[in-house]
């Protein structure tokens, strides 16, 4: 179950343990223009000191098998909660298998991963924790013992939770965590000002009518959806734009046994899919298991898609102009008869404007958001 939220000014609490700044979020006379309410689940009421708390979590590189990485190494505010990188990457620089989505907006989507794989924040938070090639945790127990030494955090979990050190759970980072994530709201764009406030001059000529191009004949909005009221940019659904198949079609066999193979040993799905890059290119596939949802992946939403280069589940496509690119190779030669029986043929000039309309999606805060411990370090 859950319930309507709007993320208030009362929230903006701190410890002390880790910065003196408060957390930046939306107050309640200034919701985030452009996105619906946020739902918030009964099990997980956002409170100031959870919210603080998950915020010191992300940002704790203490929280590594080397103390190197923390959850803002691969998304970093600077970047819009990205690394900029094609894969991201962990501790002694070991690589994954998928490109770092943002975390802005991530409260709205309704799975985690590029698979799906996790339903929630909660749940998708501890995931990266004891991933050996992310922070690389022995398991869970090691986090505890540390969190359960730290006298910073005992205090903050005592205040987040009323747990004394002994009652401090794996599940309580997760509610944490996924608390903060549920603060970092980016709308207040040129696209939401001139939708949704009538302000015409907030986009360019050049936007409008990349707008008219993808709610139209581009056909852009049929999975990067608008709203009247609000706009997602996302499905929230699983397609296939056919990236990275050529590398896995002639080795599907082998690959779905290796899946198979290691759901027998009792691996993690998380841990088999950042350590086989071709099991990474299942897509849904390795939470469903139907062939259908072979090489398919969730679509992201393009809010602030500008800043978040290189795209696609696999960073394979550098920049915008790449991915328009992509999208219309995808359209015009796409085996699905129901596709390749629309076309998508874009002039040089349609190319330019759709691009300037994506550009246009950039929230007004969306890298304003600023990294605590590098605040710390400059003031010491």
């Amino acid at each position: 179950m859950k319930t309507p939220y709007r993320l208030c000014a009362l929230m903006l609490g701190c410890f002390s343990f880790l910065v003196a700044a408060p957390t930046k979020i939306w107050a309640a006379d200034q919701p985030a223009l452009g996105l619906p309410d946020l739902s918030v689940s009964v099990d997980n009421p956002m409170t100031t000191a959870k919210i603080e708390l998950g915020k010191a979590l992300f940002f704790d590189k203490r929280l590594s098998a080397d103390g190197s990485i923390s959850c803002a190494s691969c998304h970093q505010p600077e970047q819009a909660f990205t690394d900029g990188k094609i894969l991201a990457e962990g501790i002694d620089g070991r690589k994954g298998t998928r490109n770092t989505p943002t975390t802005l907006n991530v409260a709205f989507n309704t799975s985690q991963f590029w698979d799906g794989r996790r339903s929630s924040l909660e749940t998708q938070a501890l995931d990266p924790l004891v991933n050996p090639r992310e922070h690389g945790l022995k398991n869970l127990d090691a986090l505890l013992i540390f969190l359960r030494q730290d006298k910073g955090y005992v205090k903050a979990f005592q205040t987040a939770f009323q747990a004394a050190p002994e009652s401090i759970r794996a599940e309580h980072v997760g509610l944490a965590l996924a608390a903060f994530q549920r603060t970092l709201i980016a709308g207040d764009s040129p696209f939401d000002r001139y939708a949704f406030e009538g302000e015409k001059g907030a986009l360019s000529p050049s936007a409008e009518r990349g707008l008219r191009l993808f709610k139209g004949p581009a056909q852009c909005a049929r999975c990067h959806t608008i709203g009247e009221k609000n706009a997602l940019f996302t499905d929230n659904q699983f397609h296939s734009l056919n990236v990275g198949w050529k590398n896995l079609e002639k080795k599907l066999a082998t690959v779905t046994a290796r899946l198979a193979q290691a759901r027998e040993r009792g691996s993690s799905l998380d841990e088999t899919v950042l350590s086989d890059e071709d099991v990474a290119e299942l897509g849904l596939f390795v939470v469903t298991l139907k062939p259908a949802d072979i090489g398919k992946f969730r679509t992201p939403s393009l809010r602030n898609v500008a800043l978040t280069a290189p795209y696609m589940h696999d960073g394979s496509v550098a920049s915008l102009e790449d991915a328009v690119e992509w999208e219309t190779y995808y359209r015009t030669r796409s085996g699905d008869a129901k596709k390749a029986a629309q076309p998508l043929v874009l002039t040089p000039s349609e190319k330019a404007d759709l691009i300037e309309f994506l550009k246009s999606l950039t929230s007004s805060i969306a890298t304003s958001f600023t990294d605590p411990t590098k605040d710390k370090k400059s003031k010491s």
